[in-house]
């Protein structure tokens, strides 16, 4: 449990300074992402999870 609470406590950080130091980068990669098709956006989506689990399970390789 606390494996996932240091995981989404990480996500919001990283989120939350990409809101805060580059919000117009931020609207014109969502305006990018609008004109992607679906299939492209799911396999973007699946990729970002298969990457998330592979970087969790080598933290928790690491010791942490």
């Amino acid at each position: 449990m606390g494996l996932i609470l240091l995981a989404f406590g990480l996500v919001l950080i990283v989120e939350g300074l990409a809101y805060a130091l580059a919000p117009l980068l931020i609207e014109r990669m969502l305006e990018t992402l609008r004109s992607l098709p679906e299939q492209a956006r799911r396999l973007a989506g699946l990729l970002s999870v298969v990457s998330g689990f592979i970087l969790l399970w080598g933290a928790y390789q690491v010791g942490f």
